[in-house]
């Protein structure tokens, strides 16, 4: 049995039962954690990692990332969501081999994992062959990061004779041939689930078989909505067929109106919100007061490597500040004054990019907190550091102070990932020129197909 101690640290552990420790110590044996108190004595054979000077946190879970569009980063920056479905849905994506989507996941599940995120949702929606889907799967399992690899559909435009991608469902059969096969586990580091297109892209007779096809497997179900609904009555029938449930993920949802959010929110349905996609793209004011006020679970997420850089310090820190601005913009108009208190905790923010991105994923007995018995997926952060120190309020320190250069120590089911601020096995440079090159063969291919 391998056995390590943190000794030392600031905790923040995310339960409420055991609280922030100002001086802790976490033990861990295997893969999981033994213990969380303020003074553990160092077993005989253990390794310590004297933790002075560090926070130890649960990792950040980046609960929505399209992790397959890395090699493109900064494209989609100033790309309206109109611009970035035509471009990469119906443009780029198509030039994409099997290779640039391992390259892609591989290299983008090492930098989550280099910026304290121990678990990603890889919503993996360009993978039109299984070879495809394979290598999208060999990047996660390669870089050594949690994920639940989302199995999605591409969304081209149809050739002459084919169907709109509306109209097909999720190839039960390739899904199938995943949950009876390397993604059988429910207890590995790469687990499956589906990225399905729910009722605003797909028809009825699709929305009812990807839904029928979720539940039977047991899987979690993530879509998109951030339009206007194709079928229009689709959560209405799903709800009524009792298709809808905690294992039912909505990312954005920014449109829906009150009623039909409540009907979501009563049947347990999360949601995921990518608070800097949503302010660029113009999907409208994310959804966490609205959300807050009524009970509903919220999570977060990074969205397109096109764009965003997958840091979860800011993307949490922006989540917190645009719904502290929403409530205050209501307090103005209704007062004439900001509100006495802030409306939103830092603590609560914290959540939802840890504890609350584990249970959208179904991972919360698992991860998300520093618990005895779940998995050691821990991140220790440099408080000594001049933008950290010194710490007051922990929580306060995370959101606010933090960033991914503080970022010392990752460890994934105890194994570390990242020591010293340097990854485990780290990429040299001729294997990140890899990632370069797919990039720009794609950028060529693109653009010889549009001459």
């Amino acid at each position: 049995m391998s056995t390590t101690l943190i000794r030392d640290a600031i905790v923040v552990t995310m339960d409420e039962r055991i609280g922030d420790l100002q001086r802790g110590s976490v033990l861990i044996e295997n893969d999981r954690i033994a213990a969380v108190a303020p003074d553990i004595a160092a077993p005989e054979g253990a390794e310590v990692i004297e933790g002075a000077g560090m926070l130890a946190m649960p990792g950040f879970v980046n609960a929505h990332i399209h992790t397959w569009q890395t090699a493109l980063r900064g494209i989609a920056a100033d790309w309206t969501i109109a611009q970035y479905l035509r471009a990469m849905h119906a443009g780029l994506a198509g030039h994409f081999r099997p290779d640039d989507i391992r390259v892609a996941n591989y290299f983008g599940a090492l930098n989550q994992i280099a910026s304290g995120t121990t678990t990603i949702a890889d919503w993996c929606h360009n993978n039109p062959t299984p070879d495809h889907t394979d290598a999208a799967i060999d990047g996660l399992t390669d870089a050594g990061i949690r994920a639940v690899f989302l199995h999605g559909s591409p969304k081209p435009d149809p050739k002459p004779g084919q169907k709109h991608f509306s109209q097909v469902p999720m190839p039960a059969g390739e899904v199938h041939r995943l949950r009876g096969g390397r993604l059988a586990s429910d207890d590995a580091l790469v687990t499956l689930g589906l990225a399905i297109l729910g009722p605003q892209l797909s028809v009825w007779d699709v929305c009812d078989a990807d839904f029928r096809l979720a539940r039977d497997l047991d899987l979690t179900a993530s879509m998109h909505v951030s339009g206007k609904l194709l079928t229009e009555d689709g959560f209405e029938r799903l709800a009524a067929l009792g298709l809808l449930g905690p294992r039912i993920n909505v990312v954005h949802g920014n449109v829906l109106d009150d009623d039909r959010l409540k009907l979501l929110v009563d049947h347990d349905v999360s949601f995921t919100l990518t608070p800097e996609v949503e302010l660029q793209m113009g999907f409208g004011d994310p959804l966490t007061t609205r959300l807050r006020k009524i009970g509903g679970r919220l999570s977060l997420g990074s969205d397109i490597e096109s764009s965003m850089a997958g840091d979860m310090f800011a993307v949490t820190r922006v989540a917190l500040q645009a719904a502290r601005h929403a409530d205050n913009l209501v307090s103005l108009h209704d007062r004439g004054s900001c509100p006495d208190s802030i409306t939103v905790p830092s603590r609560e923010a914290l959540r939802w990019s840890t504890i609350e991105g584990a249970r959208m994923l179904g991972l919360d007995d698992r991860i998300g907190s520093l618990s005895p018995g779940k998995q050691a997926d821990i991140v220790l952060l440099d408080s000594r550091k001049l933008n950290m120190h010194p710490v007051v309020d922990p929580a306060a320190s995370i959101l606010f102070h933090a960033g991914v250069v503080n970022v010392d120590t990752v460890l994934i089911a105890g194994r570390p990932r990242k020591r010293g601020g340097e990854l485990v096995d780290a990429p040299q440079p001729a294997e990140l020129a890899a990632l370069a090159r797919s990039g720009r063969r794609i950028l060529d291919d693109f653009a010889k197909a549009q001459s």
